[in-house]
């Protein structure tokens, strides 16, 4: 019998991870899980508000990447929720993010580059260690395609950015440990999908995505440097990710970067 899917969407209280989570549940019917710091019933009445679904396919539960404890804690619900015996994580955002934008080596400090680390490229590092074992094995039976407008293979998407790029980093430069922190994540994509590759096959890819200039909390700083047309409402630039990796193939797009447009960002 075919493996059931689910789908993921952390942190989702606010910005990207609200919307994705907003996306799934209306788009699908499939259980969607969500994840909060705090708050928990307010952020399931986020995600829920305006929405005709049923609300019990969705999960809110406690998870802080800076926190390996609560992701541990997270993932003993998710095997209860999701025995793997009979269910597979198909579709999984993984979207934490925090912006230090240093101008010069001079406003670089280790307290607020340490945090970048932590929420940037460790917190994924860590829900990919945690996740891992949701993903579907090679011999894993599952179903042909998911009734959903989703890849029709297995997505961990972790949450990168065109500064993370190295070879795009040759005129502004700044953002020291915001760079460093997204080129790691660039990195840490590429090698789990080698993982996958071995343990799963076609049925399971990485990779990372770069959603352009959000209107959210991380950027609002910034959004008068930046031209109308280039700055995103969250709930579009969701529905734009979600399109990229639908459309994406196996060996074209696995362990590589990949934009709102569905273009690659090089490392």
């Amino acid at each position: 019998m075919a493996l059931k899917p689910w789908l993921l969407a952390t942190p989702a209280s606010r910005g990207i991870g609200l919307q994705l989570a907003r996306r799934l549940l209306n788009t699908t019917d499939l259980p969607v899980v969500a994840t909060a710091r705090k708050d928990l019933e307010r952020t399931k009445a986020q995600i829920l508000h305006g929405l005709d679904v049923d609300p019990s396919r969705l999960s809110v539960l406690k998870l802080d990447v800076t926190d390996e404890s609560t992701i541990t804690a997270a993932t003993s619900q998710l095997r209860t929720l999701f025995p793997l015996s009979s269910h597979y994580l198909h579709l999984a955002f993984c979207v934490p993010g925090i912006l230090h934008p240093e101008k010069s080596p001079a406003q670089i400090t280790y307290d607020a580059a340490l945090e970048t680390f932590k929420v940037n490229a460790l917190g994924p590092l860590l829900l990919i260690k945690h996740l891992a074992p949701f993903l579907p094995r090679k011999s894993a039976p599952l179903p042909s395609f998911p009734s959903a407008p989703l890849p029709p293979h297995a997505t961990l998407a972790l949450m990168s950015a065109r500064v993370g790029s190295i070879s795009d980093n040759n005129a502004l430069g700044g953002w020291y440990s915001y760079r460093a922190s997204k080129a790691a994540v660039n990195q840490i994509v590429k090698t789990f999908d080698l993982h996958l590759q071995r343990t799963s096959g076609e049925k399971a890819v990485c990779v990372g995505l770069h959603p352009g200039t959000v209107k959210t909390g991380l950027s609002e700083a910034f959004w008068g440097n930046v031209k109308r047309e280039k700055l995103f409402e969250a709930e579009w630039v969701a529905g734009r990710l979600v399109e990229v990796l639908q459309g994406m193939g196996v060996e074209g797009g696995r362990g590589r970067c990949w934009d709102w447009e569905g273009k690659e960002v090089v490392p």
